[in-house]
């Protein structure tokens, strides 16, 4: 085979070797382009409203609750769901309520009247990680689930709070109060401090 010959089969093997090179190089590149997926998210923050904190928190029930919801029906069949509520109540004194006024001194016995403002519910917290939907039965429409669901959700949150009301709560917290407050004032103060409530 002459030398020009060769050289022509040598140079036409290279330039095939580098389209076809180019060709895989950019059908990957177009395959990575079409598989890949970006995610954004746009975010535009508004606060609303600021507010100071002065709430000192004195008691937390954690509780459990199984509560069944039915709703019964004359023709259709009746409606159920059941559902187990994990949440949690907390009960405070909100500190910012005292005035000057609230706090008397008693020279002639050496003694602190702090008069602190009832003791409240701060809040109702239902745990929607831990507290689950069991059983749901008689929906016969998709939207009746739904609604029954949302619905427990809204009874559970009532429950725990009435339930907290039913073991004195706020009691405990103003019990707690006289417990905490009381000897830390004593501490601050080096008198001996009464604690009663508005």
């Amino acid at each position: 085979m002459p030398q020009t010959s060769r050289s022509r089969v040598s140079y036409s093997l290279i330039v095939s070797l580098v389209i076809v090179g180019f060709l895989v190089f950019l059908f990957i590149y177009l395959k990575h382009q079409f598989t890949t997926v970006r995610t954004e998210v746009n975010e535009d923050v508004m606060v609303q409203k600021i507010t100071s904190m002065g709430k000192l928190e004195l008691v937390k029930y954690s509780m459990k609750d199984v509560i069944e919801k039915k709703q019964i029906h004359t023709i259709l069949p009746d409606e159920r769901v059941l559902f187990l509520a994990v949440g949690e109540v907390t009960a405070c004194i909100d500190l910012t309520q005292i005035k000057k006024a609230d706090i008397t001194q008693n020279l002639k016995h050496d003694t602190v009247t702090v008069l602190l403002p009832k003791a409240e519910i701060c809040y109702v917290k239902l745990d929607h990680q831990r507290s689950k939907v069991y059983d749901i039965t008689g929906a016969i429409f998709p939207g009746n689930a739904k609604n029954m669901v949302e619905d427990i959700y809204k009874l559970a949150e009532k429950r725990l709070l009435d339930n907290a009301n039913d073991m004195k709560i706020v009691s405990k917290a103003e019990d707690n109060a006289q417990l905490i407050f009381k000897p830390m004032l004593e501490n601050v103060s080096g008198k001996v401090v009464v604690i009663r409530f508005k």
